[in-house]
């Protein structure tokens, strides 16, 4: 979900990955929806919303919150139906408002309408331009809000035909749930960049998630996946998938495998798990290091570092211990006590660090800063050599789908060499996993591969807008 500043009418801003959800056909629908949105909570940490139907209209509750704090007991029983969707929004720069909390709803023609979004528009700008030149008011500063008046301006067609027209208007990434009063639908851009699946409970129950870990946690039944390019509708009488436009590559979103899923999750037909393990087998392959133990920060590096002890030999260690209970209101400390707010998440073991050659197994390096503090954290607890190994290409191109780095400047590997990152960050080695590793890690080669790599080679699938363009390369 794409969401902009404060400062401006329409400003990209950072940070943008979401996890939504759905349900149809179960009478505590809301409920569901709460368990499905608390699996994906690591995919969107400042809002949360439910939006729910009972067959005769639609209720919603959104707030700014992780999902325990938004949603009580009182709330979801005030949330009867039995057809829901739901949506956890990603932290965000700039742009902290409760009125882009989703699931966006609006009526519309005697029909309810609610919308949740994963990813992000390209041409949201220039759409949103076009349609305040044609009289279109906007209540939000979110590209979904686009998506919604651009239905609206075609449901003179009927709620498909519309669809059909809006979405071939824009483009981009987009993972999409919505609902009517009485059917729930799931849509997936014609390049699958973000994931989004079908489960079943019971018999009469059907579901659909980000990730498969949403099922697991309410027991529901794996199905497949939503094809890139298909709209699913569900409603009583069923299932019924339309796929109206060209086809195109697929480019799932590989940076999905190496940082954001679970690791429980089952996305583009692999098992997180395991492809972060291979991630790790491949660094060993790849760099023929020597240590007296390997150990990851917690919890982002955890599935590659095992994986490198396993094919290193290398004894793994939990070296840093994570404070689970640091919730997301923590105090932030003055800038004479900047490494406490470092030490309160994430604290050494010195006896097991102390005169230690450790090799650090780390997922990313998207900034530095972060990790440079954690260096300095180890090396203050008496570790010998430090040595890090990251289990993915240098990050040097900005991602306008709808992650993390949406800027060039955002990127350190964009500006400086490998060995001026070691040497920035304090490390005694630092390595990067190659691309063709990467690609083998899971089951592709780097010719014949359904991925989107842009953010390591810079070849983007879908160009942007000049405007956003602007804004990822020069900001």
């Amino acid at each position: 979900m794409k969401y902009l500043s404060k400062l401006s009418p329409f400003i990209p801003s950072r940070r943008e990955e979401c996890g939504i959800f759905g349900v149809y056909g179960h009478e505590e629908a809301a409920k569901l929806t709460y368990f499905g949105l608390y699996a994906l909570q690591h995919r969107g940490q400042e809002s949360a919303g439910i939006a729910v139907s009972d067959g005769g209209c639609l209720r919603d509750y959104r707030h700014m919150g992780l999902v325990s704090e938004v949603f009580k007991e009182e709330t979801l029983r005030q949330l009867h139906g039995y057809l829901a969707i739901g949506h956890v929004r990603y932290s965000t720069t700039g742009s902290s408002l409760l009125s882009n909390a989703q699931p966006f709803t609006m009526f519309h023609g005697h029909e309810y309408y609610a919308i949740a979004h994963n990813g992000n528009l390209v041409n949201a700008y220039e759409l949103r331009q076009e349609l305040e030149s044609k009289g279109a008011i906007f209540r939000t500063t979110m590209d979904t809000e686009v998506i919604m008046h651009l239905i609206a301006r075609h449901l003179r067609y009927g709620l498909e035909e519309a669809l059909v027209r809006a979405l071939e208007k824009i483009k981009g990434a987009y993972s999409l749930v919505m609902c009517t009063r009485d059917t729930l639908i799931a849509i997936r851009d014609p390049r699958g960049f973000r994931p989004l699946c079908l489960g079943q409970l019971n018999n009469d129950t059907y579901v659909v998630a980000s990730e498969t870990c949403a099922f697991d946690l309410i027991e529901a039944r794996y199905i497949r996946d939503i094809e890139p390019g298909e709209i699913l509708f569900i409603n009583h009488h069923g299932c019924r998938s339309i796929k109206p436009f060209k086809p195109e590559e697929s480019k799932y979103c590989i940076f999905e495998f190496i940082y954001f899923a679970r690791p429980d999750s089952s996305i583009f037909g692999q098992n997180v798990y395991m492809v972060r393990k291979r991630l790790g087998r491949l660094l060993a392959k790849e760099n023929h290091i020597t240590g007296d133990m390997v150990m990851p920060f917690p919890d982002s590096g955890n599935y590659a570092a095992l994986g490198f002890s396993e094919a290193s030999g290398i004894p793994f260690e939990m070296g840093i211990i994570r404070n689970h209970y640091v919730g997301r209101t923590f105090i932030q400390p003055s800038q004479s006590m900047r490494t406490f707010a470092v030490r309160v998440k994430l604290n050494p073991v010195k006896e097991l660090i102390r005169g230690k050659r450790i090799i650090l197994v780390e997922d990313s390096i998207i900034r530095g800063t972060t990790t440079k503090t954690r260096i300095n954290t180890l090396k203050q607890a008496g570790a010998k050599e430090l040595s890090m190994l990251v289990s993915c290409p240098p990050h040097r191109f900005p991602c306008p789908y709808g992650i993390d780095f949406s800027t060039k400047g955002e990127l350190i590997a964009a500006s400086y060499s490998v060995e001026e990152i070691r040497r920035f960050i304090g490390l005694d080695a630092l390595s990067y996993l190659s691309l063709e590793g990467l690609l083998e890690a899971t089951g592709y080669n780097i010719e014949e591969h359904p991925f989107c790599i842009a953010c390591f080679n810079g070849e983007y699938a879908v160009k942007f807008e000049r405007e956003l363009q602007k804004d990822c390369f020069e900001r």
